[in-house]
């Protein structure tokens, strides 16, 4: 089965903000950070779900959305395949909430290689400050990542 998500990253001050996945049973993410961001629901554009997802796990209304990218994971976790549309959002509003999710965190973009993240992660968050839009392909088995491709447009 093909699954439409969003991944997106709020940053401002030199800083992003991640997720720490250390709340949900069975989460295939448990103790790494990531981006903000889900599945579709019906009927969504990328923006919709993007906005939709930032307010649920933040608290945060994003104001300016910038397309970065779009990256598929083959058969990411065991059954599908994932699309996900990855966002810059340099303007939002409102207070943070306590997550549902995990626990937020402002890491300095300095110190993104320093954290504990999908191994691809490391390789494609470099790629969001770049003006090129980007499209990849990350292949991961059982949880490690065996190969990536990406075109830059």
């Amino acid at each position: 089965m093909t699954i439409l998500a969003t991944l997106c990253y709020l940053q401002k001050n030199g800083r992003t903000l991640m997720l720490f996945r250390n709340k949900k049973e069975n989460d295939i993410h448990q103790g790494k950070y990531n981006g903000l961001g889900g599945k579709f629901e019906s009927g969504e554009s990328p923006e919709e779900c993007a906005r939709r997802e930032i307010k649920e796990e933040s608290g945060l209304t994003a104001q300016v959305l910038n397309l970065k990218g779009v990256i598929c994971f083959p058969n990411f976790d065991g059954s599908n395949d994932w699309y996900v549309f990855v966002f810059c959002v340099p303007k939002f509003k409102g207070k943070l909430i306590e997550s549902p999710e995990g626990k937020l965190e402002w890491i300095d973009n300095s110190k993104l290689n320093k954290i504990p993240l999908w191994k691809g992660d490391y390789i494609f968050i470099p790629w969001l400050g770049k003006n090129n839009f980007f499209s990849a392909k990350f292949c991961y088995e059982k949880g490690e990542l065996k190969s990536h491709t990406v075109e830059f447009y």
